[in-house]
């Protein structure tokens, strides 16, 4: 359980990695004109770059604490507002007519909700 725990949020953690470095630093206009980007036309910079940040920051928290062992809580923690984010995201998908992009948030929310549960519970 513990390794199939590790291998969900180290996924998550590259997931969130690769979601962050591409919003904190490539341009809106880029991220835009890419599959799945459009809905970064209609939002201010500065929103998308602090989305950017956050999945830094959830990159981080799925898998700093435990590994270090300083506030393991956190992998949890950092598991439900991934859950979140995602459901914000298959929102934004749905409205920008990005609906089969859903399905992947989706699986990424049901590992989200894997590791917040077994984190908190085992």
């Amino acid at each position: 359980m513990n390794l199939a725990l590790w291998i969900a949020a180290g996924t998550l953690a590259l997931v969130a990695l690769a979601g962050g470095v591409s919003k904190a630093f490539v341009p809106r206009e880029k991220l835009a004109a890419a599959p799945g980007g459009e809905w970064t036309a209609a939002a201010k910079p500065g929103f998308v770059k602090g989305l950017g940040v956050l999945e830094l920051l959830a990159a981080a928290g799925l898998v700093l604490p435990a590994l270090t062992g300083i506030a393991p809580v956190l992998v949890p923690v950092t598991a439900v507002c991934w859950v979140l984010l995602m459901i914000g995201a298959m929102i934004t998908h749905v409205r920008h007519g990005s609906a089969n992009l859903v399905v992947l948030n989706v699986a990424y929310l049901a590992v989200a909700v894997f590791v917040a549960w077994g984190r908190f519970a085992v």
